[in-house]
């Protein structure tokens, strides 16, 4: 049978995916999670694909097949519109449920940190593998960027922290850069004991790529502990935040006004000090009225707020949902 009042919240990422069925008192009725989400590698059909074991576990939780009243899905990848209307159609596609909301999974961040009430204005800044903003302002104005890697201007996430801390690293083991203790912690993180162990180690593939988000935390303790290159690499990453941020506020409009500044991501998650402080202080120079805010619940709370938002949902269901999604383990 089908669920009336029921509504699919996907937030599905390069590394993971989650779906939870939400009914419109904001009950969570069933969750899953599964692998990444990555359509420039497969194509849409094939990442929908991994979706479907999904919604059919939190359906076969609440003793139904579906169809439900509503899919509100937020995907990384989906950055460009004639992307979010591909998945669109893959989704509708596929049956789930009777409408569909397809959008960049920036905005499920921005939505699980903003107000229940009120009109959701604001801006959120993820810093993860990769790095995106998104903001929305007054009367359903947005605000975005491509983020599509180096052709569109990226600077930073996880991923190219990394690639920067190696190549620093590498630049000073042979001798074309300065010194870094960079040189020593990044192989000795894998317990090897150069830079060009761990060059080929990464070459050959003796450690696989999906490792190398390993470097980044390594990254900041280098840094923690006073090293100027690491330092230096933070910094930047601070910089882009808040650039970012500050140009979202203003192509919204709400550079004069309290606007939240929603942070995401692994990377500002950890709330690493010499990162957030230095992104607080910048956002205090910059944005002197902006509300920076950092939230750690998984962002499929925010496909699920979505939801409850398109039900015109009371303030119960908001609290409930929130209580269920942001304290469930596995998500």
């Amino acid at each position: 049978m089908g669920l009336t009042g029921t509504a699919l919240a996907i937030d599905a990422g390069n590394s993971k995916t989650d779906v939870a069925l939400v009914g419109a008192d904001g009950t969570v009725l069933g969750t899953a999670r599964g692998g990444g989400f990555q359509p420039p590698l497969v194509g849409a059909g094939r990442a929908v694909d991994v979706l479907a074991p999904l919604v059919a576990s939190v359906l076969a939780q609440a003793g139904a097949a579906g169809p439900v009243d509503h899919v509100s899905a937020f995907l990384a990848n989906a950055d460009l519109p004639a992307e979010e209307a591909g998945l669109t159609a893959e989704i509708t596609s596929r049956g789930w449920a009777r409408t569909v909301t397809v959008g960049n999974d920036t905005f499920a961040l921005l939505r699980a940190g903003l107000p229940d009430a009120g009109e959701p204005v604001g801006v959120a800044v993820v810093c993860g593998a990769g790095i995106n903003c998104a903001g929305l302002g007054r009367n359903g104005s947005t605000a975005r960027f491509p983020a599509i890697g180096r052709i569109s201007g990226d600077w930073g996430g996880g991923s190219y922290l990394a690639d920067e801390a190696l190549w620093f690293a590498a630049r000073a083991e042979d001798g074309r850069g300065g010194p870094t203790e960079l040189a020593r912690a990044l192989p000795a993180h894998f317990g090897l004991t150069t830079m060009l162990e761990l060059i080929e180690a990464l070459h050959l593939r003796g450690i696989p790529d999906r490792r190398r988000h390993e470097l980044a935390p390594v990254l900041f303790d280098v840094a923690a502990a006073g090293d100027a290159v690491a330092r230096a690499i933070v910094a930047r990453q601070a910089e882009e935040v808040v650039l970012l941020a500050t140009i979202a506020l203003e192509r919204l409009d709400l550079l004069s006004e309290q606007a939240p500044v929603i942070l995401g991501g692994g990377v500002l998650a950890a709330r690493h000090p010499l990162l957030h402080d230095r992104v607080t202080q910048l956002l205090a120079e910059r944005a002197p009225k902006a509300v920076p805010h950092v939230v750690t619940a998984p962002p499929v709370l925010g496909a699920a707020l979505h939801a409850l938002d398109r039900a015109g949902a009371g303030p119960g269901a908001y609290e409930r949902a929130r209580t269920h999604l942001t304290h469930l383990t596995h998500l």
